[in-house]
């Protein structure tokens, strides 16, 4: 139940500060390691393509955005060498969205960096503390928490 002290509202947001510490934090690091223009939307998009790649209104769709939407930002991350169009060798009237070497490095570094920030919030709460707090949320949380249609969400 609700009280005063501690009100409904509070614990999304809460939640959400807790997040956007997180996602400030690997940001704030990736750019120390070189890649000082990935954005937080990035991430979502980097991780929809995937290693096979895929297209545009297939991208549109696992964001929960236009594909009109997912084309601006492909066009953005293609300029940073984080994605690269090519024919689908399966269809030619197709084009396909791939990662370049440099977006499976972003990757691969903010998994790392991620690995990273648990380890600090170790370090602050303890192991049991942390390992508690992700197990409560496994247990509220949808079975499908990997969900990257989040900034279709947020309304992107």
């Amino acid at each position: 139940m609700a009280t005063p002290d501690r009100p409904g509202f509070a614990l999304p947001l809460l939640l959400l500060a807790g997040f956007r510490t997180l996602i400030d934090d690997l940001h704030a690091e990736l750019a120390r390691q070189g890649h000082p223009d990935l954005r937080p939307v990035h991430g979502f998009v980097l991780q929809a393509v995937g290693v096979p790649g895929t297209t545009a209104g297939e991208l549109g769709q696992r964001l929960g955005v236009s594909k009109q939407a997912a084309g601006k930002t492909v066009d953005r991350l293609v300029a940073l060498g984080y994605l690269e169009r090519a024919d689908d060798p399966a269809d030619a009237r197709r084009k396909l969205v791939r990662l370049t070497d440099r977006g499976l490095d972003g990757l691969r570094r903010s998994a790392a960096v991620f690995d990273q920030l648990r380890d600090r919030w170790v370090a602050t709460l303890g192991a049991d503390r942390v390992a508690a707090l992700e197990d409560d949320l496994r247990r509220v949380v949808p079975a499908d928490v990997f969900r990257l249609d989040v900034p279709g969400w947020f309304g992107a």
